[in-house]
């Protein structure tokens, strides 16, 4: 089963120093056909301005998942660490267990630049965990033409969330084609960050996502260069 949503669709909000779309019920947006799907409770794409600091805040029981889409992202939070964390560059992801809680900021590292980055809240799969920060910088390269599980619940060469999750990243040229195999009870949100993609027999421009359960696995073609970024959870059923 697919289910296109389109760019329209999205909840779109302002607050002059930032813009954010609200995929999933978020803040004061609710939709009770878009709270969550499995173990995926927010995907929201923000973009900062020049010089921009979301005032530090918190959470629990959240890993909350960062990829930067471009310019500069900084983090701050109230973990105790012996160096100051670098900025990251666009292609970069980060994981931040605030487990049994924490703060944290999300930040424009240029004072002259915008910045926008999607971040994902996943729900863990164990409450309380002591709240930690993993991050890596992935080139164009690395997603070029494929799949590239840059977040996974296995860790190995990519940050580790603690759920059975996986975020993917590509960027497909035109005419580029992959294929996904889903397991059995899983599914996957796919966001189309710019570029016009076939998913099986849907199309997808920038700014549309498709919500993926039921299938054996999904076939994605670019009819133009494409970038993209992609959700895999564990489902009990549609959510």
């Amino acid at each position: 089963m697919l289910v296109v949503r389109r760019d329209a669709e999205i909840f779109d909000t302002e607050g002059g120093w930032f813009r954010a779309r609200w995929h999933f019920s978020f803040a004061d947006y609710h939709d009770p056909e878009w709270t969550r799907f499995g173990s995926l409770r927010v995907f929201n794409d923000d973009r900062l301005v020049p010089g921009a600091v979301w005032p530090l805040h918190p959470h629990r029981d959240v890993e909350g998942l960062t990829y930067v889409v471009e310019g500069l992202f900084r983090h701050a939070d109230d973990l105790d660490r012996d160096e100051e964390l670098p900025v990251l560059p666009a292609g970069a992801v980060q994981r931040m267990t605030l487990g049994s809680g924490a703060w944290h900021s999300e930040q424009n590292g240029s004072e002259t630049e915008p910045m926008r980055f999607i971040q994902i809240w996943i729900l863990p799969n164990e409450s309380g965990l002591p709240p930690s920060l993993e991050q890596r910088v992935f080139t164009r390269e690395d997603r070029t033409n494929r799949l590239l599980r840059a977040i996974s619940g296995r860790g190995g060469d990519a940050v580790l969330v603690h759920q059975d999750a996986a975020v993917y990243l590509s960027r497909l040229e035109a005419g580029a084609s992959v294929t996904h195999e889903l397991a059995p009870a899983t599914g996957c949100y796919l966001y189309v960050i710019e570029g016009d993609l076939a998913v099986e027999d849907a199309s997808l421009s920038t700014g549309d996502a498709v919500k993926v359960w039921d299938e054996p696995r999904i076939g994605l073609e670019a009819r133009a260069t494409t970038e993209l970024i992609m959700v895999e959870v564990r489902l009990g059923g549609p959510e």
